[in-house]
């Protein structure tokens, strides 16, 4: 079987009804005529079957290793999902071994053939979901997010969890875009919300699986006297973010995240993206581990600037580790002494997938 998940209207439907066969085999869970029929196990009699949205039946994954075991030869299954199905458990079997994972993100740079400056401002203006991408209209662009918020909360969170308080749920969410480029805090968020730190804790958990957002750990090394406890979140959505500098460094973080999902799913390499940051203000926004050893740093800034004394630090730390500056309105392309690369953030981006 193969897995395909990721944020709502990310073309997760689009991608599979695309597959040759494959609209003769779909049936979505939200649509109660193919509820009904995957229920009483009456299945198309096709070659491929597509299961949409399924992770929102709780026992979905007892189902699914019935039909996969019990199948016949040359039987394919595609399950797609607007949340991170290996977590979606609610009990039963476990599928270990029976599926392989595969995440889609938002465009990026690479995939959406960006070549300029002004190309790249646009993605940022924009966010990178294809239907306010492609229909290139920032008003439009605002009502969609808007409304996938709103459906987000009112259709996924109710039918895969137990919360409740869908109105502090949703005043959680407009808060988060102001807090994105810094180690959150869930008890000033419990704060300001009036909730326990528990519920805090749980809602940002439900934000994570449904593809919402994301969250990175600090990377903490023994030769560093690095922060260790809080974690920075992003949004898959960095068009929500108003902040600019805060805005491109969401952006960063979601084509570095679709990297190393990419490296991840299809290569089975074991990578990590995580942040820096130390206890004397030394910071770099992203370092990407393999092996548990920093493969790359990345630290973002809006113009041509100074080499960050945080990337500096690391590089000391890691020589062998690829340290690059990135500039989104940057010109200057140069590496130091050091083996620091400054350069233009289009021409970083357009390196990734």
């Amino acid at each position: 079987m193969v897995f395909v998940a990721g944020p709502r209207q990310v073309g997760k439907t689009t991608l599979a009804l695309d597959l040759p066969g494959a609209r003769d085999g779909y049936l979505n869970w939200d649509v109660p005529e193919d509820r009904e029929r995957i229920l009483r196990l009456e299945l198309p009699a096709t070659d491929l079957w597509v299961f949409d949205e399924l992770h929102k039946y709780r026992p979905w994954r007892s189902l699914l290793k019935a039909l996969y075991d019990g199948k016949v030869e040359g039987q394919r299954i595609l399950v797609t999902g607007s949340g991170r199905l290996e977590l979606f458990s609610f009990g039963g079997d476990s599928l270990q071994g029976r599926y392989h994972l595969l995440r889609l993100h938002p465009f990026s740079v690479a995939e959406a053939g960006i070549e300029d400056a002004e190309g790249l401002a646009e993605l940022l203006r924009l966010g990178g979901f294809p239907e306010p991408f492609l229909g290139g209209n920032e008003i439009e662009a605002r009502r969609w997010s808007r409304q996938n918020r709103t459906r987000l909360v009112e259709e996924d969170v109710t039918a895969t969890t137990s919360i409740r308080d869908l109105g502090r749920l949703e005043e959680m969410m407009l808060r988060l875009p102001d807090l994105v480029g810094s180690p959150l805090s869930i008890n000033a968020l419990r704060e300001d919300l009036q909730v326990a730190h528990k519920t805090v804790a749980a809602w940002l958990d439900t934000l994570e699986r449904l593809f919402a957002v994301f969250r990175i750990p600090p990377f903490g090394a023994p030769r560093t006297r690095a922060v260790k406890q809080e974690r920075k979140h992003y949004h898959f959505d960095w068009s929500v973010v108003a902040d600019p500098a805060a805005r491109f460094e969401n952006l960063v973080a979601c084509h570095l995240l679709k990297w190393v999902h990419f490296q991840q799913d299809t290569q089975g390499r074991d990578l990590e993206l995580r942040f820096f940051r130390d206890v004397d203000g030394r910071e770099v926004d992203f370092v990407v581990l393999e092996d548990r050893r920093p493969l790359m740093f990345v630290e973002c800034k809006l113009a041509d600037r100074d080499i960050d004394r945080g990337l500096r630090y690391m590089k000391t730390r890691f020589p062998v580790a690829d340290a690059r500056q990135i500039a989104l309105f940057g010109q200057r392309d140069f590496v130091t002494s050091q083996g620091i690369r400054a350069m233009p953030a289009i021409d970083f981006l357009r390196t990734l997938v």
